[in-house]
């Protein structure tokens, strides 16, 4: 018996199996790899917020020392820098999954969460107490929850009778790592198929992305379709041969109608595929699991009830859904005909003005991600129209004053424990009812509060921080709506009545 299922083991289930760890939840994690390694090219970034929630855990370093900092963002035939907004982290880092995925195994094995490789899913049947899950070497495991996050064609989605709509392939890429004997015009090229583009690797080989004249859709391309490719848009092949690796991606999008079907949940690609122009999917599949986790172990542990994981589904589902929305954009822009020459043009002339850049840069870098109100009394869809910025963004990582030294705000959530940050007098909150769930934090804040693409807001007196570091509370001088706000989100206290949970 265990209490969560994690199925795949990419950058989305470790993230999740990390948090549950966190939150003291035993979890197995299932991967059907033999082991953590990969073929082929994957995700070659991490954004921002990424970056921030990893610092949130005080495991960021691991990252930085192992990638290359740089602007990472971009919109059609645009650039995005970031280096303006309030962050630590106004940049993305590249770095190959393989090495994201390398970094968070072992995080994941620090905190002692159990990863079995060479084991595949065949199967399960949920009931009203759990799920009981049929494995490919014949055994077959108890668990409360099952969490699929095994990719776009995932096994999870499709036994839980999720539907999976969304919109066809109209264009697709082949990448691969390869042997050339002619070199090419190296760097990034605009071509009618699409983008293409070569760069050399430090082994001597090549790293091509080739747009194809007409979309593909078969998942193990050969070396004959990359050479019938480049053939196609440039009238050779460049002598390409021994292709270390060969994949292909198209601009098929689609999104699961819901991330929970009762004791199943989905997160990373299995709840939602698109492009990976842009580099949104690893990103948004981790921070998915930043989301998911705390709340799945509040549920497991009891401290909260079920239908707090409906907040998963409202918060991430439109998160989703605007990723993919940008990505249809990103993917409309490829097309290189004359007009669409032209669009990229007008919209290139845009995002030079300061605003449309922050705007768009805000919501690609994941620092502008705002979650709608869930308190109790705006469960039921009320917007609280004197509602502070704050609530429902990420909180900043401020410079801290407190009794016991200085503190950054993101310190205080690497045990993965929700903090009441309190920055008045210390008498002015009591929450003792609390200090087994929530922990306590008198400090001062001499600064501005300043937010990605809002700008600087009124500073709070109190504010009442999520595990996955947004903000679920905000004080103005009075308490008014924090014990809502710790019911809502963190589980009644005994003999207290619970809040009114999500429809």
């Amino acid at each position: 018996m265990t209490e969560v299922i994690i199925v795949g083991a990419g950058p989305t289930g470790l993230m999740l199996a990390a948090e549950l760890a966190l939150g003291g939840v035993d979890s197995t994690l299932l991967e059907r790899r033999p082991n953590q390694e990969l073929t082929g090219t994957r995700a070659l970034g991490l954004q921002s917020r990424t970056l921030e929630m990893f610092d949130q855990r005080g495991i960021v370093d691991r990252f930085l020392d192992a990638g290359q900092i740089s602007q990472v963002l971009g919109f059609g035939n645009t650039r995005l820098g970031i280096i303006d907004f309030p962050s630590r982290h106004p940049y993305g880092l590249g770095l190959h999954q393989q090495h994201t995925e390398r970094i968070l195994a072992q995080w994941v094995e620090e905190l002692g969460a159990s990863i079995e490789y060479g084991v595949e899913v065949t199967g399960f049947d949920q009931d009203r107490s759990g799920v009981d899950v049929r494995l490919s070497d014949g055994r077959e495991l108890r668990a409360d929850y099952i969490v699929g996050c095994d990719g776009g064609r995932s096994l999870i989605r499709k036994a839980a009778g999720i539907d999976f709509p969304g919109w066809e392939p109209t264009m697709s890429s082949l990448i691969a790592e390869v042997e050339l004997t002619e070199d090419p015009v190296w760097g990034v090229h605009h071509h009618e198929f699409g983008t293409q583009a070569f760069s050399q690797l430090a082994n001597g080989r090549a790293s091509l992305v080739v747009s194809e004249k007409e979309p593909q859709e078969s998942a193990e391309p050969t070396l004959d379709d990359l050479r019938a490719g480049l053939i196609d848009a440039w009238g050779t092949d460049f002598g390409a041969h021994a292709p270390g690796s060969i994949s292909r991606f198209t601009d098929m999008a689609r999104q699961a109608a819901t991330y929970r079907s009762d004791r199943v949940l989905l997160a990373g690609d299995s709840a939602h595929v698109h492009s990976p122009v842009g580099g949104q999917g690893l990103n948004t599949g981790v921070q998915d699991a930043a989301n998911l986790g705390w709340k799945l172990a509040q549920v497991v542990r009891g401290t909260s009830p079920e239908s707090l994981l409906n907040t998963y589904h409202s918060e991430r589902h439109a998160v989703g859904a605007q990723v993919i929305h940008h990505n249809l954009a990103q993917t409309a822009l490829m097309r290189m005909d004359d007009r669409v020459k032209a669009l990229n043009e007008v919209i290139d002339g845009w995002l030079h003005m300061d605003e449309p850049r922050k705007s768009l840069a805000g919501d690609l870098s994941g620092l502008a991600i705002h979650y709608e109100s869930r308190t109790g009394r705006e469960a039921g869809g009320e917007h609280d129209a004197d509602e502070h910025p704050l609530v429902g963004r990420r909180v900043p990582d401020l410079d801290l004053h407190t009794p016991a030294g200085a503190l950054r705000t993101y310190t205080l959530l690497h045990g993965g424990i929700p903090v009441l940050l309190n920055l008045g007098d210390p008498g002015d909150i009591d929450i003792t009812a609390w200090t087994d769930r929530v922990k306590r934090v008198d400090a001062r804040y001499y600064g501005a509060w300043d937010l990605p693409v809002i700008g600087e807001v009124s500073a709070p007196t109190a504010v009442l921080i999520r595990p996955d570091g947004y903000v679920a509370w905000v004080g103005r001088s009075t308490t008014t709506g924090l014990e809502e706000a710790l019911e809502f989100w963190f589980g009644s206290l005994p003999g207290v009545e619970e809040q009114p949970g999500l429809p």
